[in-house]
């Protein structure tokens, strides 16, 4: 089965957010069987994947590139490009190692920023992976597997307790 695709392009501006993030909670719960919580985890991972990116990763006046992938009942896949003019660039290859280093038991977090990437995108997405844009900067691509047995396990878990986080 071929996923559905679809791309949004916008500024460089934390203003577009908000609509990023209500388009992803109505097609992650539109086109799969994710529990509300779960719903709102991965919208919280594009969230922080499109932050960075304007943060970090693309100047003013520059644009960021979304593009959701989803087959229903297999996996829902997510892909945040920026343009690499940002002011703090970095290469897939330091990216990566940050995020390892960030991933570290007893990593101490001394600062109020940083735990996004491993805490968030790390922890509730089955892939992650770091490349480099042959026209220049970086492609974070993310991935969650739906497998109806652990969907179950989380739709049963949510009702007693709203709090409990299960990694899988």
């Amino acid at each position: 089965m071929e996923p559905t695709k679809i791309t949004i392009m916008f500024p460089t501006n934390a203003y577009f957010m908000s609509g990023i993030r209500d388009f992803t909670l109505t097609m992650i719960k539109n086109m799969t069987k994710f529990s509300d919580q779960w719903a709102y985890r991965f919208q919280s991972v594009v969230d922080e994947l499109c932050n960075n990116a304007i943060e970090y990763g693309s100047a003013p006046g520059q644009e960021v590139k979304v593009t959701f992938y989803s087959v229903p009942e297999k996996y829902l896949e997510i892909i945040v490009e920026d343009s690499g003019t940002g002011k703090k660039k970095m290469n897939a290859g330091e990216l990566h190692a940050l995020f390892d280093e960030r991933r570290q038991a007893g990593y101490a977090f001394n600062e109020l920023r940083g735990r996004g990437l491993p805490k968030i995108v790390g922890e509730w997405t089955d892939e992650l992976e770091f490349s480099d844009r042959p026209e220049g900067g970086l492609k974070i691509r993310v991935r969650k597997i739906l497998r109806s047995e652990d969907l179950k396990k989380f739709e049963a878990l949510a009702p007693a307790d709203p709090t409990h986080l299960v990694l899988t």
